[in-house]
């Protein structure tokens, strides 16, 4: 059996210490990729991954990797769209997961606030992050490595 990977849409992303706990205790690969450097741990399960400069070079590079038994950690909804049609599975950093379900309303959102935005229109942020999003966000992750490892297993 192969062991799930985890992925990490990583230049914004507010829980890669949470990350590298699960991972660890599971004994992952993590795959942390940005279009920059970023101070991460030095262990060997991690490996940092700094893409070229550009849009979507990151995105681009973990939507061809990643796939079944995977997780990807983002908020980027086209890349989330991308990694569940490879089959694996896409969790926003306040633990909410993307679903096949979900991801065409949360296309259509993002493709609204871009026609206001464009027209001028001030649109809020995501909330602040809090502690409860960072736990709600542990406990999601659990949850999808128990599922990616029955997939793989499967």
């Amino acid at each position: 059996m192969t062991a799930p990977r985890i992925f990490i849409d990583a230049d914004a992303c507010p829980v890669k210490d949470e990350v590298y706990r699960v991972a660890e205790r599971y004994g992952l690969k993590v795959f942390v990729v940005s279009n920059g450097w970023i101070n991460t741990r030095r262990d060997a399960f991690i490996e940092q991954v700094v893409v070229d400069a550009g849009p979507d070079v990151a995105d681009d590079w973990i939507a061809e990797r990643a796939g079944k038994g995977d997780v990807v950690i983002t908020s980027d909804v086209p890349l989330a769209d991308r990694c569940l049609k490879s089959g694996a599975q896409a969790l926003k950093s306040n633990g909410q997961a993307f679903s096949p379900d979900s991801i065409g309303s949360a296309l259509a959102g993002r493709m609204v606030g871009e026609h206001l935005r464009s027209m001028g229109l001030q649109t809020s942020g995501p909330p602040p992050f809090s502690n409860a999003d960072r736990s709600r966000f542990l406990q999601s992750l659990d949850a999808a490595v128990v599922r990616a490892r029955k997939a793989l297993a499967g």
